[in-house]
């Protein structure tokens, strides 16, 4: 064994005593369990007791390295992360005791047990805090407040070596999805993320077993998924409020929320049930109620139309069982709503239903608050794609589905825009530039709209961006904000008691 290997291993075994879950007594275990993952055949006695002040991450990135010089993993970003993963285990807790000490946290506040769980995924890196480092953050100035503008850069793009190397792996169905609870210490292959640091923590919903963890590949503060421990469809109805409202009792400081369960205005994984929340206020929660309505059979519930680019009801009540209820009954006299006048059917010919709602739970004082927001996934000759969906105008910065993120106002925008926005900002500035052609249009009218240097071009490109994720959601809304939408809107709002 190189000395130099001794010494990484020796200083990492260091780390994972100091953390506390293993003893002095496990020094040689540990330091021959890491030896024979990273490649290393014999150990050099001097180095048994070191104490680096290296960080966690940086001991296993250079265990990384010493393991590809050892042959045992090659180049591809697959085998990296699944040794990386087997190396975290050891720092980070059991499953069991990992839910013992959420919930001994949990007995002082709920914040200070997801504090706790939120920090040890950022230490054994289950959280890619350094990936998430890469994405590009902006805010957006527009008609409906501040809105959030991320250019996604955490995901790692698939190398070519490991997409040759998944034509060589057998197509496995373990775990069915990666929501699963299976999921939890699952060493991962090429063609699917090691999970073997994974934890998740048990949860109670309305007599339901269920999961909360965190999103690997944060997308805001605090990014959690609630999901199911049984692997079943996403179905919005009664119980998904009821258990949304019930989330929000148990971690008071966080919202929750679920994708829609059609295709097009749903999430990307329909196939298994999960809600996420998350330590974030979201530019659609401080938008102001802009009219109010009564929904006379609910008279502890406060009813209102938002301001905001989508279409959404918002409910508040002292009483969870009435909210319920009330967000109930609106889903249900929204899946068979239709309205020619403004091209809503709630139903194709064949009896393909076409309606359903993204929900949003959160406390606000002492009030239980629920957004409904409308959703409608039928699609035309003119629109393909979606009625409600991006038009092809907007499509040139965004065309994939408006899940339950964006809804909220955080654009979660593709990663071809951190190279394309600058060949942007270079024709706007007359250089020599290799912008998309179908970049020109956009780019020809911020030309048009304001005088462009060198100085406020960033500023400006960043603002065109804005208006454009703005006329995303504008597009996505069933109810337009004009005199024909406005009038639509609340026909529907005049039929739910009816």
């Amino acid at each position: 064994m190189s000395n130099k290997g001794s010494q990484l291993i020796a200083d990492f075994v260091t780390k994972i005593i100091h953390r506390g879950n293993w003893d002095e007594m496990d020094r040689f275990y540990l330091t021959n369990q890491i030896a024979h993952l990273i490649g290393e055949k014999e150990l050099a006695k001097e180095s048994e007791m070191t104490d680096n002040q290296t960080t966690i991450l940086k001991s296993v990135e250079m265990l990384l390295i010493q393991a590809k010089e050892n042959k045992v993993i090659g180049d591809s970003i697959a085998e990296s992360d699944i040794l990386e993963a087997q190396l975290m285990d050891f720092i980070m807790p059991s499953p069991s005791l990992v839910n013992q000490q959420f919930y001994q946290q949990y007995q002082h506040s709920p914040k200070k047990a997801t504090d706790y769980f939120y920090e040890l995924c950022k230490t054994t890196n289950y959280i890619k805090t350094k990936s998430v480092a890469r994405n590009i953050l902006f805010p957006a100035e527009t008609s409906y407040g501040k809105l959030e503008i991320t250019i996604n850069l955490s995901k790692p793009e698939k190398d070519p070596k490991q997409i040759v190397a998944e034509k060589n792996t057998l197509v496995e169905h373990y775990p069915k999805c990666m929501l699963c609870m299976e999921n939890e210490g699952y060493h991962g292959r090429m063609d699917y993320p090691a999970r073997t640091n994974h934890r998740i923590i048990r949860m109670d919903l309305e007599g339901e077993s269920w999961g909360f963890q965190y999103s690997p590949y944060a997308y805001y503060n605090e990014h959690a998924i609630i999901l199911s421990t049984e692997h079943r469809p996403m179905k919005i109805g009664r119980e998904t409020f009821r258990r949304l409202l019930s989330i929000t009792e148990k971690l008071p400081h966080y919202f929750v929320g679920s994708n829609a369960d059609l295709p097009i205005v749903g999430g990307s994984i329909l196939a298994h049930d999960h809600y996420q929340a998350g330590r974030h206020t979201f530019p659609m929660a401080t938008a102001e109620i802009e009219t109010t309505f009564c929904l006379t059979n609910f008279k502890q519930v406060t009813a209102g139309i938002v301001k905001w680019p989508m279409s959404v009801i918002r409910l508040q009540s002292t009483s969870k069982n009435e909210l319920i209820e009330a967000a109930t009954l609106i889903l249900e006299k929204w899946r068979i709503y239709s309205d020619d006048q403004v091209e809503i059917s709630a139903y194709s010919l064949d009896g393909t239903p076409h309606h359903t709602v993204t929900p949003i739970a959160r406390r606000n004082g002492n009030l239980f608050e629920i957004d409904l927001v409308l959703r409608d996934n039928n699609t035309s000759k003119e629109f393909p794609d979606g009625i409600f969906h991006p038009h092809p105008d907007v499509q040139h910065i965004k065309k994939e589905n408006i899940g339950l993120i964006e809804v909220m106002g955080l654009a979660i925008l593709p990663p071809r825009l951190s190279k394309e926005l600058i060949e942007v900002k270079h024709y706007l500035l007359n250089k020599n530039h290799e912008m998309a052609e179908y970049h020109r249009t956009w780019a020809e009218s911020l030309k048009t709209n304001a005088t462009i240097t060198p100085e406020n071009v960033m500023e400006i490109i960043q603002k065109g961006v804005g208006d454009v994720f703005t006329q995303v959601l504008i597009d996505a809304g069933v109810f337009k904000r004009d005199k024909k939408g406005i009038a639509a809107f609340r026909r529907f709002i005049e039929s739910i008691e009816n």
